[in-house]
């Protein structure tokens, strides 16, 4: 999981990345478990994500890096307007916009996470500083 999960901090992630996720970790947890042996018929059948569960109670993916990109955010809220970080993240471009739809960007995935997790109408850089409801909200989206 360390390697799959390296850098997510910074990930954008599409519905179909997520979905990507999803199915990379069903497939980790059905070469772990491997298939199991029906007890009535006798024969061999694949694991569903529902027993999975009930084996092994992690966090999916999905929700780590959520709750990583949360926690991500205090540190920088951190670094200060003088850092290269902050301001890419922070800041916007001068210029013209290229046509079509706008691409999507980190501090949009931001806001996602703060509306699942109940933080209606709050301002991400706002949370980062109160470190308390930040961790009560990284917490709160690991458990979803």
């Amino acid at each position: 999981m360390p390697i799959v999960l390296y850098g997510c901090e910074t990930w954008w992630l599409t519905l179909r990345e997520e979905h990507r996720l999803r199915v990379f970790e069903n497939r980790v947890m059905r070469r772990i478990f491997g298939p199991e042996r029906d007890e009535i018929t006798g024969e061999w059948r694949k694991l569903h994500k529902e027993e999975f569960n009930d084996l092994y109670s992690s966090p999916s993916n999905v929700w780590v890096i959520k709750s990583r990109r949360i926690i991500w955010t205090r540190h920088v809220v951190c670094m200060g307007e003088r850092r290269g970080i902050y301001r890419i993240l922070v800041g916007k471009p001068g210029g013209k916009r290229p046509l079509g739809r706008p691409r999507h960007r980190w501090e949009d995935n931001i806001k996602m996470d703060l509306l699942e997790g109940g933080c209606v109408g709050m301002d991400w850089i706002e949370l980062a500083q109160h470190r308390e409801r930040q961790r009560a909200l990284a917490n709160a989206e690991m458990n979803l």
